[in-house]
């Protein structure tokens, strides 16, 4: 081993020199003897002497002294390695393929062997060569072996041959990339921590849904004991979590409970909101709530914020569910019954004069729905637009594209001399329209990402929402006026109201009572669907205002092609666990195949036993998935789960790059997963 030393850096210096002092000494001499002979002479002895010394230093002790040198270094090495040995941090060496070099006691410990050579990724699966391969830099992984959890550090060592060769490194090359590893349990610090974390507090908030809709249904002096009943089940409920629960108003809850029973609450899926449901003693309509929840917020009042907006959203979204507001996250739960109509118009009237106050203030009046508007939204729109040009108002109306079924109701419009040739815009247009003046009401959407132009919500400051969708997790922020009712038929039916309340001047034309009581019969499917009193309250008011059945009918007839489209999707429709039909809708030669196959979805539902139906269209990259139910399914928290959306009985959602056979596996996944949890 001593003889394959090389002699490198300072040592080798060192033994130089007497060499280099060799050679001054003889130009000194050179120099001394042009001067005087004699003293040159002299000098020459002394010279030959530190030659000689030279000499014998350097083939007589060197080997002495790189001996005592290596005796030192080995003694230095193995007291080095005592130390890595029995260092109370696990360590150990490994190469680029992951294999384990070297490692110490408390490491062997560990993994419960001291063999070497063996791959770390069979303790640490992460660990495996591919990722070696990616660590540039220091690195910090968190993992479990066993019951024991780890944080592992991984820092890049470069090693020349002979230092990978002394720890048993098989790569030959000049220089070896190791990899120090350093274990850190940190089990005991994650209890603690998710300990503190299930003593912080959690914000609720409890509304009962239909309370007084549900004690009109009984007798009068039975209200009290329902009221009692329906007490005690949240009371109950709530101080079964060692929680603390005070009555707001008489349909109003707040409490408080410790983080961790909130894990029980997901787990048993909110079981208050079926609780409830079991609370009879003669009443016609079953007592829903809706409960939300606002968790790990910095302070306890941003918990409470959190658990407003949680409840806002529960509301929102037709209630009897239960909104989780994790920080940025937004989890959902329940929400499988009907959500029960309002008989009072009287948050119709407040939105309707909260609207005319703000359109007082502007001077122009932007309208927009969603991208692709269909005749619902576009109905919407006209009838805000009559509301605007009523009060003297510039109003414009903003238009990228419609689907086919808008389009001869689209012409109607740019063909009558009755209507101002700019009422309608592109998204440009209405962005260099925009001013400081400007009011955007936005219609039939509230996600702000599938508007007509997003662009706007940016642009313009006072922004108005009227939507008779569900609310999910995206939705326009900072909007002014939001008035989301997802128990309407239609974004029709909701302008409709507001028409009759906003002001008394304002008479509609025939052609726009055509195109929001267009709206309101395709939304419902010809009044069949989602269909309350107000809704055919809605229907006779623009009926009495010249709406004409037989014109917006023969408006809305079909080509022959999209007849023999339905008729093919669903001669090839699979029936799945027995109450869900799935099929695909062909598109070639359609001019709106998603219109095409949201059509076939609701004729399906004439199929006894069918509670929902899926019917898959793919355009071009873009698969396009249109979900109808009657009233058992909700399948817009199905369609949720792929990342769309809609109303508990009409929902859509759109998958880019994928096959239409994809989508409908994942449709199946989705329905498998939900029925083994007890989603639907």
């Amino acid at each position: 081993m001593k003889d394959h030393v090389r002699i490198r850096g300072e040592i080798a210096e060192y033994l130089n020199w007497p060499f280099i002092l060799a050679l001054f000494m003889v130009a000194a001499n050179i120099a001394v003897a042009l001067v005087d002979h004699a003293a040159g002479a002299a000098m020459g002895g002394f010279t030959l002497a530190e030659i000689v010394i030279a000499v014998w230093l350097w083939f007589g002790k060197r080997k002495h002294l790189m001996d005592g040198l290596v005796d030192f270094s080995a003694r230095y090495s193995a007291a080095q390695v005592q130390l890595l040995d029995g260092m109370a941090v696990p360590y150990g060496i490994v190469d680029t393929d992951g294999r384990i070099l070297w490692m110490n006691r408390e490491f062997a410990g560990i993994i419960g062997t001291d063999r070497t050579r063996n791959p770390l990724s069979g303790y640490f699966p992460e660990l495996t060569p591919n990722f070696f391969d990616r660590i540039k830099a220091d690195t910090r992984i968190h993992s479990q072996y066993k019951d024991r959890f780890y944080e592992i550090d991984l820092r890049p060592v470069s090693m020349d041959q002979d230092a990978a060769d002394s720890i048993g490194s098989e790569n030959s090359a000049a220089d070896e990339r190791l990899t120090a590893v350093f274990l850190i349990d940190e089990t005991q610090a994650l209890i603690y921590e998710k300990e503190i974390d299930n003593q912080k507090m959690v914000a609720g908030l409890i509304y009962l849904d239909n309370y007084d809709e549900a004690l009109e249904s009984i007798e009068t002096v039975r209200r009290s004991l329902l009221e009692a009943l329906i007490d005690r089940k949240i009371m109950k409920s709530i101080s079964a979590m060692n929680g603390v629960v005070r009555k707001l108003e008489k349909d109003k809850y707040f409490f408080v409970i410790e983080q961790r029973y909130t894990e029980i609450l997901r787990k048993n899926r909110f079981s208050l909101l079926e609780d409830v449901k079991t609370v009879n003693i003669g009443n016609e309509m079953a007592v829903t709530l809706s409960i939300g929840i606002g968790m790990h917020g910095s302070t306890y009042m941003q918990n409470y914020e959190y658990a407003r907006a949680a409840i806002d959203m529960a509301l929102g979204r037709g209630g009897d569910q239960a909104v989780v507001k994790d920080g940025d996250e937004i989890r959902f739960y329940g929400g499988k019954s009907q959500q029960v109509e309002k008989t009072t118009r009287v948050k119709a009237r407040v939105k309707a004069h909260a609207l005319r106050e703000l359109m007082d203030t502007k001077d122009k009046i932007l309208i927009m729905g969603h991208h692709l508007g269909d005749i619902d939204c576009f109905g919407a729109s006209v009838g805000i637009w009559r509301i605007a040009t009523t009060f003297n108002k510039k109003a414009r109306i903003v238009i990228n594209g419609v689907n086919s079924s808008v389009t001869p109701m689209l012409y109607k419009f740019k063909n009558s001399s009755e209507y101002p040739k700019d009422m309608f815009v592109t998204g440009e247009e209405a962005a260099e329209w925009a001013d400081g003046t400007t009011m955007l009401v936005v219609v039939d959407v509230n996600r702000p990402s599938i508007t007509e132009a997003p662009e706007l919500l940016t642009r313009v400051h006072t922004i108005v929402v009227l939507d008779h969708h569900r609310q999910s997790t995206e939705i326009i922020k900072n909007a002014t006026l939001s008035y989301v009712e997802p128990f309407a038929s239609s974004a029709c039916e909701m302008v409709a109201e507001i028409l009759q309340y906003i002001g008394d001047n304002i008479r509609i034309r025939p052609l726009e009572a055509d195109a929001m009581y267009g709206g309101i019969m395709i939304d419902t499917q010809n009044f069949m669907n989602q269909t309350g009193v107000r809704t055919f309250e809605a229907a006779a008011f623009l009926r009495r205002s010249g709406a004409d059945v037989v014109r917006v009918r023969k408006l809305f007839r079909d080509q022959p092609q999209d007849f023999r489209a339905r008729a093919k999707a669903i001669e090839n429709m699979e029936i799945y666990r027995e109450h869900y039909a799935i099929t695909e809708c062909p598109a070639d030669g359609l001019e709106s195949p998603s219109i095409v196959g949201a059509q076939a979805a609701n004729e399906m539902l004439d199929i006894i036993g069918i509670k929902a139906t899926f019917v898959i269209t793919k355009v071009d990259n873009v698969v396009y998935i249109s979900g109808r139910s009657i009233d058992e399914v909700n399948v817009q928290v199905i369609l949720e789960k792929l990342g769309g959306g809609g109303h508990r009985t009409i929902a859509g959602a759109q998958l880019r790059d994928i096959s239409a056979e994809e989508a409908r596996q994942k449709i199946k996944e989705t329905l498998d997963s939900m029925s083994e949890k007890g989603e639907i």
